[in-house]
């Protein structure tokens, strides 16, 4: 044996026996001897640090990063002689019959480990280990796969003819036919070798495909400087206990060795992943320093920060002080945007009914590409899952993302609602009311015995607009209709309650519309110059900031705000609930309630719910309650977050009184309609 060899397998010994690697071996041979029953193949999985691998010997250190084929085989000789030796498992004949998995904790923080689809050069034939990230966006169901076989040679006389001479197990970026074929032959005698079928080892393989986290940027509508290039998706394979360790949607970072497989005439890349890990969230950001001074020049109120926060928000866009209910409404529904995977986050989802669609669009389409999963919908494509058959020829059912899970933990803004058809809106509805969906995958079709039906969590707040004058024949108050009540006969009104907020862009027919044909203009005549200087001083990336910090904000209700909440959903059912139609209030009226409050919070930058943030929530959601069903005893006016134009502190203070005069209203609404509620007045 070569000196060089023989010193590696005394450091592989010698750093199992350090890091523990040796004792969980030990107890792996236990399970198979306890067994009592012979294996052709004995799969080890040995977890290697390189970093400690390396100060012990470089030699072997870079044997496994480079060369992870022949570092396996070095563990595969010591874990042989260990067996032997210690006589672990009696069964075990040959040292092939062993298969080593080497899974390393980490790779080097360098370029040259980093396999990315987006960076040239690429390197698919080296076989060693690269680390890489990506988005699921397609996951097939898990079949089976050849691990390991027994073969023997057909001659009866050869001594090949029995025993464990012939042993095939799977190594990384190899098809089935390399692992079990007809047309091996025996070494010794050149015969046909015959597979033993008793002795062949089954795993389980699933095929999933992902995306750079930087093609998201291509399903984004709106482009600031956006850097083109080509996106390309790419495969895995994750084997046996990697299977179904993946969700669609999510980011996940893994190791593995990339390969190329043939199929037909075309070769497809693909990566054997040998560990993974889930992306965790962005980390809590810091605001700028202009937002900072504007949170200290409005600390004397509850209100003026956040409705600063909308005048201004957007001017990119629309000239500032325009839209401020629909751009508040935007910014809570931004910071309600959860990165953690969690069944228990809250949504906002908004439905906009407006007479200038374009703006509308804009305005959405600008808003949503302020968090990193915004998604903006192409109307050609299925908003939810949907099954397709495996493109690598497996004729298995492979589940695609579509826009839904690809906008996972952000925003999914799906544009025109009435651009959809009747049995899409219809699961939109289902969706928004159950946040799964299911999808069916028929067994005939895809080669499986028995259908399968697959339950998806959506965890993404869906934005959508509507055109005004194309939902109704015209916003006409009749004798029959209810006072502020919107029509919209065109809608399927469960699909409008599925809504968190309705909102009435009604700015044009309300005020001059001189600010927005100036701000056109100027865009127009040069699109890359900021309109205003509000726009020099609070940029796009200031709010991308702003809302990561504030969204990472764990806030909690107050006493005073839970019974506040409480009492103005108990009154509001009891007003309006009538003996032929019921509660007009929808089952998740009272989570919309706690949804609005704590968003206001989070974009208040503070942690605790305060009376003044419920009350800001309850007339955003009367407001969209009356465009519903129409006005109730609490009758708030159209714009009752923005009575008029912010543009001083005169106005700020003036906004100011008229809010605590409404929360008077609410105090007093509650107090004669809330059933046995006691809400804490000021005189008390």
């Amino acid at each position: 044996m070569r000196p060089d060899l023989l010193k590696m397998k005394e450091i592989a010994l010698i750093y199992l026996d350090r890091s523990g690697g040796l004792q969980k071996f030990v107890d792996d041979c236990k399970q198979y001897n306890d067994s009592k029953q012979s294996y052709a193949v004995y799969r080890f999985i040995i977890s290697i640090n390189p970093s400690d691998i390396a100060e012990l010997d470089a030699a072997l250190g870079n044997q496994i990063l480079h060369k992870p084929m022949k570092a396996a085989q070095i563990f595969q000789s010591v874990c042989f002689i260990a067996i032997k030796t210690l006589s672990l498992i009696e069964q075990l004949q040959t040292e092939a019959q062993i298969n080593i998995v080497l899974k390393p904790t980490h790779l080097p923080p360098l370029p040259s480990y980093v396999l990315s689809l987006c960076e040239f050069p690429l390197d698919y034939i080296s076989q060693r280990f690269y680390m890489s990230e990506g988005i699921v966006i397609a996951m097939g169901t898990v079949t089976k796969y050849t691990q390991g076989a027994r073969f023997l040679c057909s001659e009866e006389t050869c001594p090949f003819s029995e025993g464990f001479n012939y042993i095939r197990v799977h190594i990384p970026g190899a098809t089935e036919s390399a692992t079990v074929r007809n047309d091996f032959v025996c070494s010794l005698c050149a015969s046909p070798l015959r597979e033993d079928m008793k002795f062949r080892v089954l795993g389980d393989k699933q095929l999933v495909e992902m995306i750079d986290a930087k093609a998201l940027s291509a399903f984004q509508g709106y482009s600031n400087n956006k850097p083109h290039f080509r996106i390309q998706s790419f495969t895995v394979f994750l084997r046996d206990e990697l299977s179904n360790k993946m969700k669609i949607g999510n980011r996940y970072r893994f190791i593995g060795i990339p390969a190329c497989i043939q199929n037909c005439s075309q070769f497809t890349v693909c990566i054997e992943v040998n560990s993974i890990q889930l992306c965790s969230p962005e980390g809590t950001s810091c605001i700028s320093e202009n937002f900072k001074y504007l949170l200290s020049l409005t600390s004397s109120s509850c209100w003026r920060f956040t409705a600063m926060l909308a005048t201004i928000f957007a001017s990119q866009v629309v000239p500032p002080g325009t839209y401020n209910t629909l751009k508040l409404s935007i910014l809570l529904s931004l910071v309600q945007t959860c990165d953690r995977d969690r069944e228990t986050a809250d949504y906002l989802d908004l439905l906009i009914v407006t007479s200038d669609t374009l703006i509308a669009d804009r305005l959405l389409n600008y808003s949503a590409c302020l968090v990193a999963r915004g998604i903006r919908h192409p109307a050609s494509n299925d908003i939810f899952p949907t099954v397709s058959k495996d493109k690598h020829g497996t004729g298995t059912a492979s589940i695609q993302a579509c826009s839904a899970l690809l906008a996972k933990g952000g925003i999914c803004f799906i544009g025109d609602l009435l651009s959809h058809k009747k049995d899409k809106l219809e699961l939109l509805q289902s969706v928004l009311e159950s946040r799964t969906t299911t999808v069916f995958i028929p067994g005939k079709k895809y080669g499986e015995d028995v259908d399968q039906q697959v339950i998806l969590p959506i965890q993404t707040s869906f934005w959508t607009f509507v055109d005004e004058d194309l939902s109704s024949k015209k916003y006409v108050q009749m004798d029959n209709t209810l006072i502020g009540k919107l029509d919209l006969s065109s809608i399927a009104a469960n699909l409008i309650d599925a809504f968190g907020l309705l909102i009435h862009c009604n700015e044009l027919s309300c005020q001059p519309p001189l600010p927005l044909f100036d701000h056109i203009m100027k865009k127009a005549i040069d699109p890359e110059e900021a309109p205003y200087t509000i726009s020099q001083q609070f940029r796009t990336q200031d709010y991308e900031e702003l809302i990561v910090f504030a969204k990472n904000l764990h806030v909690e209700l107050s006493s005073e705000a839970e019974r506040l909440i409480h009492g103005y959903y108990l009154a509001s059912r009891r007003v309006r609930t009538d003996s032929i139609h019921g509660s007009k209030l929808s089952t998740s009226a009272l989570k919309i309630l706690v949804s609005l409050s704590k968003a206001h919070t989070k974009l208040s930058l503070r942690k605790k719910v305060r009376e003044e943030d419920v009350l800001i929530a309850v007339l955003l959601f009367e407001s969209s309650l009356t465009l519903k069903h129409g006005a109730s005893v609490f009758c708030v006016a159209p714009n009752a977050v923005f009575p008029f134009d912010l543009i001083d502190e005169n106005t700020l203070q003036q906004r100011d009184v008229y809010l605590m005069q409404c929360y008077q209203q609410l105090l007093q609404f509650i107090a004669t309609y809330g059933p046995g509620t006691h809400v804490t007045t000021s005189e008390e």
